[in-house]
């Protein structure tokens, strides 16, 4: 009996315990992923054409030693602007500026034994005349002097090549420009063979060169009606390596008279100015050529466009507020708009902020992001 008494007590103050905890809660549901979108518009786009071209230096100049001899100055540092003009190397001057002073010692001894032949002829020309003197003196002080006379130009044209060779120990660059890295350093021997020592590079303006087929020379013809060769009133556009659009518009200046008979392509020349030296020698450029009239197209930011196996789509908000995948064709690429061929409708609701916080079919919670579009986070 006293057993039962103890369990009942027991039940009782658990029963008791379980009457002072707090009723546990269901946890709040998740709000919906927050996602910026734009609605899909229609602006007026011009058609280009796309090519893939290299940047070119209109002036380049590579320095190269024309005589022998041990560096004495460099006159710049690595990546400096020069102007024409402007010294570079300066090669030890000692041996070839003897070498001009010991040409003008022989100049000067050549031109006094040429004016003593002269001297001679002329003595022996005057005693023919009144029988004192011989035909054969006269022949013989004229070979002399003739002798003499090519003796001076012959010296003379050694001065020339000294003064030259002491010319060349000083190399200047005859463009404006950026110059490069030096190949050597103080001290060292150069001469011919050692190669180009410094490069110099003009950069503002300069050319970008892309290959055109021949199809599209002639659509271009036809849209222009006429001959493209200089290029009037074609403006060329250019892309960055970064993918942003470059700021100067470029002239089509030059179209090949040469075909490459492989790719059925010409070479075409368009000049950029080049203020800010974003475009580089040597560099690679996507250009665009304009190839029609303004037409309406459906527009997006670029960043709302996604890529999976399939091809390419972007993930719009439908009626319900869920996310949905539409796989679309793209056209041109304007700054950081692209054009949409199908796939959209005026009006659709495109994802461009937080896209990858969503998936198919998920509710989200859309904000109208407007003037921002393109920022995706």
């Amino acid at each position: 009996m006293k057993c039962s008494l103890r369990s009942l007590a027991s039940v009782a103050v658990c029963v008791a315990l379980a009457a002072c905890k707090p009723t546990e809660q269901a946890p709040a549901p998740t709000p919906p992923p927050a996602v910026g979108v734009i609605s899909v518009e229609s602006k007026a786009i011009t058609p280009f054409l796309s090519f893939i071209g290299r940047v070119k230096a209109i002036q380049t100049f590579q320095a190269r030693a024309r005589v022998e001899g041990f560096l004495q100055k460099i006159d710049f540092h690595d990546g400096q602007r020069v102007k024409a003009g402007d010294p570079l190397y300066q090669i030890e001057r000692t041996q070839y500026q003897a070498a001009v002073e010991q040409a003008q010692a022989n100049v000067a001894a050549a031109e006094a034994v040429e004016r003593n032949a002269q001297f001679a002829f002329n003595r022996a020309a005057e005693l023919v005349k009144s029988s004192a003197g011989t035909q054969a003196t006269v022949d013989q002080t004229r070979a002399t002097l003739d002798s003499a006379k090519a003796s001076v130009l012959q010296n003379q044209a050694a001065l020339t090549i000294a003064n030259e060779s002491l010319g060349y120990t000083e190399i200047s660059t005859p463009i404006d420009g950026r110059i490069g890295f030096t190949a050597v350093t103080l001290g060292n021997l150069v001469n011919a063979a050692t190669g180009v020592l410094a490069t110099v590079v003009s950069d503002d303006p300069i050319y970008v060169e892309f290959p055109v087929a021949m199809r599209q020379i002639a659509d271009l013809e036809a849209q222009h009606k006429g001959d493209i060769s200089n290029g009037d009133g074609i403006k060329v556009l250019a892309t960055l390596a970064n993918g942003k659009p470059y700021d100067q518009v470029g002239d089509w200046k030059f179209v090949s008279n040469q075909v490459d008979q492989q790719t059925d392509t010409v070479l075409v020349r368009a000049t950029f100015p080049n203020p800010q030296r974003a475009l580089l020698d040597g560099a690679f450029a996507t250009v665009k050529v304009e190839s029609g009239e303004p037409q309406q197209r459906l527009v997006i930011p670029r960043s709302a466009l996604q890529l999976d196996q399939i091809g390419v789509y972007v993930l719009i908000v439908d009626a319900d507020k869920k996310a949905q995948v539409r796989r679309v064709t793209t056209g041109e690429a304007v700054n950081t708009e692209i054009a949409i061929a199908s796939g959209l409708q005026t009006g659709d609701k495109v994802i461009v902020d937080g896209i990858q916080k969503v998936r198919p079919g998920q509710v989200v919670g859309a904000t109208d992001v407007g003037g921002d579009a393109g920022a995706a986070k």
